[in-house]
């Protein structure tokens, strides 16, 4: 699983860089204030002003650790990207992760 990203934690979220073969951006993922039912995000992404994506707090079953299942979209991109941002031990940093869909791959 490639990490396509590195951030660090701040007050509202996290910021940090997204880097693949095509996309170079400096990005923040802000707790979403708008947030108002069970389906909508918990954070906002955003490349400047511009919203790319969306984050939803999730926790593994087995150990109940958390993390953030992230969708990534725009339209240079043939289909949404999805990944997952991992804190690393002792908090801090985080890592974007992600692994192609193996539905889609065939």
């Amino acid at each position: 699983m490639p990490v396509i990203g590195t951030f660090t934690a701040v007050k509202d979220g996290y910021t940090g860089t997204i880097r693949t073969l095509n996309l170079s951006s400096k990005v923040e993922i802000l707790a979403n204030d708008r947030r108002d039912g069970d389906r909508v995000p918990d954070f906002r992404i955003l490349a400047g002003t511009t919203e790319i994506g969306a984050a939803w707090r999730k926790t593994t079953h087995d150990s109940e650790e958390t993390y953030l299942g992230v969708m990534l979209d725009d339209p240079c991109l043939p289909q949404p990207i999805w990944a997952v941002l991992i804190e690393a031990a002792g908090g801090g940093s985080a890592r974007l992760v992600w692994r192609r869909n193996r539905k889609a791959a065939k």
